[in-house]
C-alpha cells in the first residue's frame, strides 16, 4: 500500500470501537467547510481515519462526503490497530478510493493532507494525549492537518481540535440544537486534552460558563427556537471578549469555533 502502510507496528491500544452511521457527520462537514481547501490544494488527497472503530461505516462516509463536496479523487484509509477489524471491514472497501490497513498514531507509514481521529484519545490518560497528537502531526504530509475530538453516541454532541504540524490551532464545541439543553452539556464531551480541565482557573472552564451564562441570559429567545437562542449566545459571548471565529454561517450549526490559545491548559 501506499507509503509502505502494514509494514510500520501499529502504536496505540485497541479501544472499544463502538460507532453509528453519522456519527461523524457533524464533524465531517465541519471538515469539507474548514479543511477543504487544504485538501483540494494536497499533491496527493490522502486521508486517513484513524481508529474507525468495529464497523467500517464512518469510514465509508468520510470518503463519500469529501469526493462528493471537495473532491472525486480523494482516497480515504481506515487505519485500525486490531487487525480482525481490519479484516471485518475488507468488503466495504468496495468504493473506487477506500481500503483498511493496519495502524496507529505512526500512520503505517502513510503520509496524509487530512487525518480523523475521532473517539480515540477518549480511551486514554490525558497524560498520552500530547504524545499522540505529536506523533500523528510528525506523519502528516507537507500542510496536513488532523482533527482530534470527540461526541456522543450520536453525534449530537462533540468537541475537536485542529492541528497542524505547529501544534493544536483551534477548538471547536458543536451541538444539534434541537436536542441541545444547555451548553453545560458540552462539557462531557471535551476532547481528551481538556475534559479534566473544566475546574475552576482553567480557560475551558471559563468558555463554558461564559456560553452558560449567555445560554440563560437569552431565553428570551427561546420562542423563535434554539438556533435564535444559540446565536445570540455566541454573539454575546464574542461581545463579551472572547476570540470568537468563523461568523452565524457556521453558528447557524451549532458551533463555536476559538484559538486554541484561548482555552489551553494553563
Amino acid at each position: 500500500m501506499t507509503g509502505g502502510a502494514g509494514r510500520h507496528r501499529p502504536v496505540g491500544a485497541v479501544t472499544r470501537g463502538t460507532t453509528n452511521p453519522n456519527r461523524l457527520r457533524r464533524v465531517d462537514n465541519w471538515i469539507v467547510e474548514t479543511c477543504g481547501d487544504a485538501l483540494r490544494a494536497a499533491a496527493d488527497p490522502l486521508v486517513v481515519d484513524l481508529g474507525y472503530g468495529a464497523s467500517p461505516v464512518t469510514a465509508v462516509e468520510l470518503r463519500a462526503r469529501l469526493a462528493t463536496a471537495v473532491r472525486a479523487d480523494v482516497r480515504v484509509v481506515g487505519l485500525e490497530i486490531d487487525p480482525v477489524r481490519v479484516a471485518a471491514a475488507a468488503p466495504a472497501a468496495d468504493p473506487p478510493g477506500l481500503t483498511f490497513a493496519r495502524g496507529g498514531f505512526e500512520l503505517a507509514g502513510l503520509r496524509p493532507a487530512l487525518v480523523r481521529a475521532f473517539n480515540v484519545l477518549r480511551q486514554y490518560d490525558e497524560s498520552e494525549a500530547g504524545a499522540a497528537w505529536r506523533t500523528v502531526t510528525a506523519g502528516l504530509a507537507p500542510g496536513g492537518l488532523l482533527v482530534e475530538g470527540t461526541c456522543d453516541e450520536l453525534g449530537r454532541l462533540g468537541g475537536w481540535v485542529l492541528l497542524d504540524t505547529a501544534g493544536p490551532r483551534t477548538l471547536t464545541l458543536a451541538a444539534k440544537l434541537t436536542t441541545f439543553e444547555s451548553p453545560g452539556q458540552l462539557a462531557e464531551r471535551l476532547p481528551k486534552a481538556l475534559i479534566h480541565r473544566n475546574v475552576p482557573g482553567e480557560r475551558i472552564h471559563d468558555l463554558l460558563r461564559a456560553l452558560d451564562d449567555a445560554w440563560h441570559a437569552a431565553a428570551g429567545y427561546a420562542p423563535f427556537g434554539p438556533r435564535q437562542r444559540w446565536l445570540r449566545t455566541v454573539t454575546a459571548v464574542r461581545e463579551s471578549g472572547w476570540p470568537v471565529l468563523d461568523g452565524p454561517r457556521r453558528w447557524r450549526h451549532g458551533e463555536l469555533t476559538v484559538p486554541w490559545q484561548a482555552v489551553s491548559p494553563t
